[in-house]
C-alpha cells in the first residue's frame, strides 16, 4: 500500500520535531498505522533558515495554500499558530477533502465549532491532541479512555511558563518580574509573555478540555481568566505555612446549575500530587464517577513531546482513512447531534474556598469587625494566621482561609471590608481548591 502523503504548514520547532520523529521511528509508526507516512511538502516563511530536521525529499515552499491545494496531499498538518490565516488554511484543506492535524489550541478554542462542522460535512477528520498539554495524551484519555464515565471536574496545570515562574518564586523567594525575566532568557517565556502569564493560553486549552469532558460547544469567551502577575513571594510563603502551594490552574467543573470554566492562581494542598508538579511540566487531574481521580503528567511543550502528539494523531487518521465517517470517534467526544446546551456559569456563580490577605490595624476588635462582615455574607472562616508584626508596628498582616462560598458573596463582602478604616490597601484574594471528591 502506498505511503500516506503529508503536507506540513510550518517547519519550526514542532514541525521540525514531527519530521524527526517520523524519520527516526518511521518503521515502527508504519507497523502501527498499517501504512508508511511520508512528509511530501512543507511550507515555511523563510526557506533559508536553518532547520532542526532533514529536509531531503520534502518539497519546500513559502506558500502554504500550495500545500493545501495539492491533490497529492492526503493529510495537512497545521503548525503555524494563530487563528486567522490558520483558519482559512484549515477550512480550505477540509473543502479540498483533506484530513487535518493541528497543534493550534487558539484555532480550536476560537474556531473549532465551525471547523468541526465543516469536517463533518466533508467527511474528514480534524485531530488536535497536540493542542493541549503537549505530549500528554489527555484528549484521547478523556474522549476515549474515559468514555464510560461521567466527568465531574478537570483541573490542570496547562501552561508550562506560568508553572515555571511560580515554582521558581516558591523555591527562591523571588519576585514575579525577576523570574519572568529569567524565563524569557532561558526560552521558557516569549518576548511578549501575555498569553502565558495572563492565562489566555491556559484558557484556550481549558475550553477544549471542557468541551470534550462535558459535551458542550467550544466557548472560549465564557472562561473566567486571571493571571499570576499579582502573586507575591509573601503569599506563597503564607500558603506554605498553611499547608498549600499556589499553582496557576485551569478548572472545569460540572455544577448543578451548569458548567464552571475558570483559570486563576489557586491554593491546593501540598499533599496532592498535582501540587508537586514543578517547572515547565504539565499535569491534568480528572475526576470521574467510575474511575475516580486520574492524573496525566508530562512535558507540555517542546519539539519532540508535541511532535509525539502530532504523530499519534497522524497514525489515528491513517488508521481511519477507509472508515465510514459515521463510525469515527467524534471530534468533541460526543456525537454532533448530542452536543449539550448546558450553560456555562458566570464567575459569580462559581463556588470555591478563599485565601484572603490584608494589611490591618494591630489592635483588639479588628478581626471581629472583618469576621462580622464575612459572617453577614454567609462566609465561614476556616483558619486565621496573623504573623508577628515588627516590634512597635501599628499594623499587621492578617491571613484568612474560608470555607466554600459563591464568588458573588465574596465579592460583596470584600467591597465592605475595603471600606473599613482598619484595613489599609487592597485585599489579596486567591481561590482555594482541595481537590477531594466534591
Amino acid at each position: 500500500m502506498k505511503p500516506v502523503q503529508v503536507g506540513l504548514l510550518g517547519l519550526g520547532t514542532v514541525g521540525g520535531g514531527t519530521v524527526n520523529v517520523l524519520s527516526r521511528n518511521g518503521e515502527e509508526i508504519a507497523r502501527r498505522a498499517g501504512r508508511a507516512i511520508h512528509v511530501a511538502q512543507a511550507s515555511a516563511r523563510d526557506l533559508s533558515k536553518p532547520r532542526i530536521c532533514p529536509t531531503e525529499g520534502i518539497a519546500l515552499t513559502t506558500d502554504p495554500f500550495r500545500v493545501v491545494d495539492d491533490p497529492a496531499i492526503d493529510i495537512v498538518v497545521e503548525l503555524i499558530g494563530g487563528s486567522d490565516v490558520a483558519r482559512e488554511l484549515v477550512l480550505r484543506a477540509i473543502a479540498n477533502g483533506k484530513h487535518v492535524v493541528t497543534a493550534n489550541k487558539a484555532l480550536i478554542a476560537l474556531c473549532g465549532n465551525e471547523i468541526f462542522a465543516a469536517a463533518h460535512q466533508h467527511g474528514v477528520m480534524v485531530a488536535f491532541e497536540a493542542a493541549v498539554a503537549g505530549g500528554i495524551p489527555v484528549i484521547k484519555a478523556i474522549r476515549e479512555g474515559l468514555a464510560g464515565n461521567r466527568i465531574e471536574w478537570i483541573v490542570g496545570i496547562i501552561n508550562g511558563t506560568a508553572n515555571f515562574i511560580l515554582t521558581d518564586m516558591a523555591d527562591e523567594g523571588r519576585l514575579f518580574a525577576d523570574v519572568l525575566e529569567d524565563a524569557q532568557r532561558l526560552g521558557f517565556a516569549e518576548a511578549d509573555p501575555t498569553y502565558d502569564v495572563e492565562g489566555i493560553d491556559a484558557a484556550h486549552k481549558l475550553t477544549i478540555l471542557a468541551s470534550i469532558a462535558f459535551g458542550i460547544p467550544l466557548q472560549f469567551d465564557k472562561v473566567y481568566t486571571e493571571g499570576i502577575a499579582d502573586v507575591t513571594p509573601e503569599d506563597i510563603g503564607y500558603a506554605d505555612r498553611l499547608g498549600y502551594r499556589i499553582k496557576h490552574l485551569g478548572i472545569a467543573r460540572r455544577a448543578p446549575q451548569g458548567i464552571e470554566m475558570r483559570v486563576h492562581p489557586t491554593l491546593i494542598p501540598k499533599r496532592r500530587l498535582i501540587a508537586n508538579v514543578d517547572g515547565v511540566m504539565n499535569a491534568v487531574l480528572v475526576r470521574a464517577d467510575a474511575i475516580g481521580a486520574s492524573l496525566y503528567y508530562g512535558a507540555g511543550a517542546g519539539a519532540e513531546p508535541t511532535a509525539s502528539a502530532v504523530v499519534a494523531d497522524l497514525v489515528d487518521v491513517v488508521r481511519t482513512l477507509t472508515t465510514d465517517p459515521g463510525n469515527r470517534v467524534p471530534h468533541l467526544a460526543f456525537q454532533p447531534d448530542a452536543i449539550s446546551d448546558e450553560p456555562v456559569l458566570p464567575m459569580g456563580d462559581a463556588e470555591t474556598s478563599y485565601y484572603l490577605s490584608m494589611d490591618a490595624a494591630d489592635r483588639p476588635g479588628v478581626l471581629a469587625e472583618i469576621a462580622t462582615i464575612l459572617g453577614d455574607a454567609g462566609i465561614s472562616i476556616e483558619a486565621v494566621v496573623q504573623p508577628e508584626p515588627p516590634k512597635g508596628a501599628a499594623r499587621a498582616r492578617l491571613i484568612l482561609l474560608t470555607h466554600r462560598v459563591r464568588e458573588r458573596q465574596m465579592n460583596a463582602a470584600l467591597e465592605k471590608v475595603a471600606t473599613l478604616d482598619v484595613v489599609n490597601g487592597p485585599v489579596t484574594r486567591i481561590r482555594v481548591e482541595h481537590l477531594n471528591g466534591d
